[in-house]
């Protein structure tokens, strides 16, 4: 095998060992650990054409003593400019058509907007008892805010105390550089800053039919290079922004040419 040969060889061996599908590690300043992980399904990919997918996102934020975590102000989450997200003749539901409703009410009234759903967790912490634990259920519905696109999160718990928050990440595009699409939100005090969020779990994805044509709210091709069907890239990179700190993480994911 002549060197050249060998070089691409080696090259190629090397992509497709790094291109194994990696979680970011968790973040940890003092006693504080934030996480982030994400994936998008299917994997394999047109090289020249966006086709529909579902993009999955897991955060969590805890303490190593167990004590309370610092309230999440902010939130960004930044995808891959690979990844498109459209809207074009999908319903828009409205802020004001969540307030105060459970999640079967919230569907009742803009399910013909969802475009993902999920789960999440928070506590309830006070000086003296132990901390309390709150779950819910999440719901994702295109929407609009002040004429921007936003996709609105309805999340509904119910244990151990029922409550609603209605939670806007703003959808916005970077102009140069890895990440595309920016999905931002300001956390709301819970429980009238008693609260933090914990947990996250939120899949978005959604295929619809628009004027005869299938569209897709979030789709993305695979941007291997030429002779290459595999390839590793940064898919999503989250900063969380808590206690006057600015936590972030990049995940990398690999993607197959089909």
């Amino acid at each position: 095998m002549s060197r050249h040969r060998a070089a691409i060889a080696l090259t190629a061996l090397l992509g497709l060992l790094s291109a194994a599908p990696a979680s970011a590690g968790p973040i940890q300043e003092e006693n504080l650990i934030v996480k982030f992980d994400g994936d998008f399904s299917p994997h394999a990919l047109p090289r020249h054409r966006a086709v529909p997918i579902e993009v999955q996102v897991d955060g969590s934020i805890r303490t190593t003593d167990g004590s309370r975590p610092p309230a999440l102000q902010r939130l960004q989450i930044s995808l891959n400019r690979h990844g498109v997200l459209t809207t074009r003749g999908l319903p828009v539901c409205r802020e004001a058509e969540l307030q105060s409703t459970t999640s079967e009410v919230a569907m009742e009234r803009c399910g013909a907007a969802i475009v993902g759903s999920g789960s999440f967790g928070a506590g309830i912490y006070s000086p003296s008892d132990a901390p309390v634990p709150v779950s819910g259920r999440i719901l994702a519905f295109n929407g609009e805010q002040g004429g921007r696109r936003v996709i609105l999160l309805h999340l509904y718990g119910t244990l151990p105390i029922t409550a609603t928050f209605i939670l806007p990440l703003k959808i916005s595009h970077a102009s140069d550089g890895e990440f595309g699409t920016v999905l931002a939100a300001r956390i709301p005090k819970i429980a009238g800053g008693t609260g933090s969020i914990t947990s996250i779990h939120l899949k978005i994805g959604r295929r619809y039919s628009y004027r005869g044509r299938r569209l897709a709210f979030v789709s993305a091709s695979c941007a291997a290079p030429a002779g290459f069907n595999l390839a590793p890239f940064s898919f999503a990179r989250a900063n969380f922004y808590l206690a006057g700190k600015r936590l972030g993480t990049t995940v990398v994911r690999y993607c197959r040419v089909r």
